[in-house]
């Protein structure tokens, strides 16, 4: 019997332990990451149940007759712990249809978390997905990711940056100074995208004192200006550029292959397995941005996809 109960925020301690503990929670899975944002989103995130025990969560939002997994994250899905299996997980999403039809929603979008953020397989929630909810894949990202400890060589290009920015003086460090790179990233992305950062500044400053180990930047320095750098949301298994960017001087000068290749050096010796360089879709559509990912495939990232799958209830 499995019993599905709607998160509310009394139950924050118990939501949080148990995606500390589980198999392919991040923590962007934290309430206290998750809750940023709350009032954009009507949350609908749900807890499962088994004799008692407490073995998976789903983070959600509800808009209308359609429940998401969950929209103000990168990715979702069902988060799990070791014990649970791929039986459960079938009745699972058994239950959970019946619930959600009862609920009177007609339509669930869902984003497993990719393989890379789990500590174990992890993928039962995909099986059931076709085999039980006959979900279809609507939306496929294309991610670029470094595997650390058996690193595929630089390209040449990589290689050329790098040392031209070694020539110029060019120096790598960690840097607590959010507002000088959110200025530098909101004038990159205004003057070359006509776009904004996702996170305003007082929101990623807000996640960052509250996740410091997770949340962290690192800067690229030319005669002691900052010329480039990126935000990494750094996990148990990976360490992921959240946002990259570098000035016109950062980028005549090759700032931001040195910084990368120092990274990918830095999280093989802190032990991540993975480095993910982000998606590399056009904004807006499902077309590659060819030169994005050739750039990141430079560093040796090759694919990993972020699915979307949706079904009718």
């Amino acid at each position: 019997m499995i019993d599905i109960i709607r998160y509310t925020a009394d139950r924050a301690d118990e939501w949080n332990r148990f995606v500390a503990q589980s198999k392919n929670g991040t923590f962007l899975f934290d309430r206290g990451y998750m809750d940023y944002h709350a009032d954009r989103f009507e949350d609908c995130s749900l807890m499962f149940f088994r004799d008692g025990r407490l073995f998976a969560l789903l983070p959600a939002n509800r808009d209308g007759d359609i429940l998401y997994s969950h929209r103000g994250l990168t990715y979702g899905g069902l988060v799990m712990d070791a014990k649970t299996t791929t039986a459960a997980v079938r009745d699972l999403f058994r239950e959970l249809c019946d619930y959600l039809r009862a609920e009177c929603l007609r339509r669930v979008v869902y984003k497993p978390v990719a393989w890379p953020y789990a500590v174990l397989p992890s993928a039962e929630d995909q099986y059931a997905l076709v085999n039980v909810c006959r979900a279809k894949i609507i939306q496929r990202d294309v991610a670029s990711v470094v595997v650390l400890a058996d690193r595929l060589p630089l390209s040449t290009l990589r290689k050329r940056g790098i040392a031209k920015a070694r020539r110029a003086g060019v120096t790598i460090a960690e840097s607590g100074d959010f507002e000088t790179y959110w200025s530098l990233l909101e004038d990159r992305l205004r003057d070359r995208h006509s776009a904004r950062p996702i996170h305003s500044l007082g929101e990623m400053t807000l996640l960052r004192e509250r996740f410091p180990e997770h949340i962290r930047l690192f800067a690229a320095f030319l005669d002691g200006q900052m010329v480039g750098g990126t935000v990494l949301y750094i996990t148990a298994t990976t360490a992921k550029t959240q946002y990259i960017a570098a000035d016109d001087a950062g980028l005549a000068c090759g700032a931001l292959d040195l910084l990368f290749a120092e990274l990918l050096d830095r999280f093989d010796a802190e032990g991540r397995r993975f480095f993910d360089f982000g998606t590399s879709n056009m904004p807006g559509s499902d077309d590659l941005h060819d030169s994005l990912v050739f750039q990141k495939e430079g560093f040796g990232a090759r694919a990993v996809c972020y699915d979307t799958y949706e079904w009718e209830l």
